[in-house]
């Protein structure tokens, strides 16, 4: 069980293994095992009759994993985490980690499309074997699903100006790379604020591709069946639109915000927030790791 920070340096690590209150004997699930960095130090904590089980669709993520008896890799999107433990035998864990976003080792792998950094093909599939491209979404999405997209996903302003200079550009040559796409929407970057347009550019286009947001609301919904009373949920996020639907969960207890009472007026929710506000990476730890900066971390614990 050999360390890879080279894959991926794990995120505020003794933030996340606080929030999960580790009982050695608990059963504990990290859905984004990527290099494994949280995952070994959870296994570091369990005993023998501890078990942990990790998630993760990409195939890269797979060569991570080492072999034991109380140790299990599910080579899934944890969209179907219920399915999985059912399976699997487990009617309730002890606390669930995840670390969502693109890990280190898919923005550096120049073939996967991820980083505004390479020139590479328009990939951004998490899941290698999926359906749908970058490449589709920029060269066979209508200019509104565009609009859309970039308003929504990469909360452009200039949102309408993108879609059109995508349109007119692939009537006259298809876009196939990363570096097709900057260079036609070269234009529309502000200036001095290009990395942060492009960086919104690609992300829209990555949770389109991927499904994220979706993906992140029926983990959450399923995390109400699949922790027990007492048990903890630790959501590492990226940007405002993941962490707007964590918050919300764990606040309000719905993905929306709106809040359901009971008659005495109690608000119903599945979640205690274990910490009220979410807790940032420390100064040293983002110099050291600058992909840290915008994680948002939140704790909540299962009511019941």
């Amino acid at each position: 069980m050999e360390n890879s920070t080279s894959y991926h340096i794990p995120v505020m690590l003794n933030e996340c293994l606080e929030g999960l209150n580790i009982n050695p004997d608990g059963v504990y699930v990290d859905v984004t095992f990527g290099g494994g960095g949280h995952s070994r130090e959870i296994y570091s904590k369990l005993s023998s009759k501890g078990r942990l089980i990790v998630f993760d669709q990409d195939p890269d993520a797979a060569k991570n994993a080492w072999e034991a008896e109380n140790f299990h890799f599910v080579p899934s999107n944890f969209a179907f985490l219920s399915n999985h433990l059912r399976m699997m035998g487990y009617n309730g864990v002890d606390g669930i980690l995840a670390d969502l976003g693109v890990s280190s080792h898919q923005f550096d792998a120049e073939d996967r499309g991820f980083s505004i950094r390479s020139n590479a093909p328009l990939d951004m599939r998490m899941n290698q074997s999926g359906d749908l491209s970058a490449q589709q979404v920029v060269n066979e999405y209508e200019e509104y699903e565009l609009i859309k997209l970039f308003r929504n996903f990469g909360e452009l302003a200039n949102a309408k100006r993108v879609a059109a200079e995508i349109v007119k550009a692939r009537t006259v040559r298809k876009i196939k790379t990363t570096a097709d796409l900057m260079k036609v929407l070269g234009s529309c970057a502000p200036k001095f604020k290009e990395h942060k347009f492009f960086a919104q550019v690609f992300q829209a286009i990555r949770i389109e591709v991927n499904g994220e947001l979706n993906v992140l609301e029926k983990f959450l919904e399923q995390t109400v069946q699949c922790i027990k009373p007492g048990g903890r949920l630790v959501v590492m996020s990226y940007h405002s639109l993941e962490d707007r639907l964590v918050k919300n969960f764990m606040k309000r207890g719905s993905m929306s915000g709106e809040i359901t009472k009971d008659f005495f007026g109690n608000v119903l929710k599945p979640f205690s927030e274990v910490n009220r506000h979410p807790i940032a990476p420390a100064e040293e730890e983002v110099e050291v790791n600058p992909r840290a900066r915008s994680a948002k971390l939140r704790i909540g614990q299962r009511n019941g």
